[in-house]
């Protein structure tokens, strides 16, 4: 099963980044760099895609940036969903691409689009992201698509990713699992 470290300023620590890439490589077999709000995005996206590549990641990414992504070599790109558009010119650029989705709709027009996988969220309650969808509308959604789905939101226990895999999840991403 697939598990995806999503960071952000809280889990990643660039005085330290060396030891948080390690010990996010004891869990994760993907990860992707995101900070939102970092003025400095490229030069901390060039650091930590030169440290991942030490580590056992099946892919580094990073977030939002598909031009970026290609420039320093991630493996790929994690789009949102307000840019499902920029999916076939980040696949263009031969890169790996993941999209946030959290419907049936964005679901469908990310697969269209060629997105190689995506996230779909909210699964379980988790701060600030609104109502969770659940587990059945998960299974739902795996049921109808054929792009590998990885669960997001509120993710936090074993017992959790487990619900997820027999929901039809081919894996799932979150921030605070990968914290301890």
């Amino acid at each position: 099963m697939i598990s995806y470290a999503i960071t952000n300023p809280s889990t990643l620590d660039f005085k330290n980044l060396e030891s948080d890439l390690k010990k996010f490589s004891q869990k994760a077999s993907m990860i992707v760099y995101r900070d939102k709000n970092n003025p400095n995005y490229d030069m901390y996206a060039t650091r930590f895609v030169e440290l991942s590549q030490k580590f056992t990641f099946n892919k580094v990414l990073i977030h939002g940036d598909y031009v970026l992504a290609s420039v320093i070599k991630a493996d790929g790109v994690h789009l949102t969903s307000r840019q499902l558009d920029m999916i076939p010119e980040a696949k263009s650029k031969n890169l790996f691409v993941v999209a946030s989705t959290h419907n049936m709709e964005e679901l469908k027009r990310a697969e269209e689009l060629g997105a190689d996988m995506v996230t779909f969220s909210p699964i379980f309650n988790t701060p600030n992201k609104g109502n969770p969808v659940g587990l059945e509308v998960l299974k739902e959604a795996a049921s109808k698509v054929k792009i590998p789905i990885i669960a997001l939101g509120g993710i936090l226990t074993k017992t959790q990713i487990e619900a997820c895999r027999d929901a039809g999840a081919e894996g799932f991403a979150s921030i605070r699992y990968f914290e301890s």
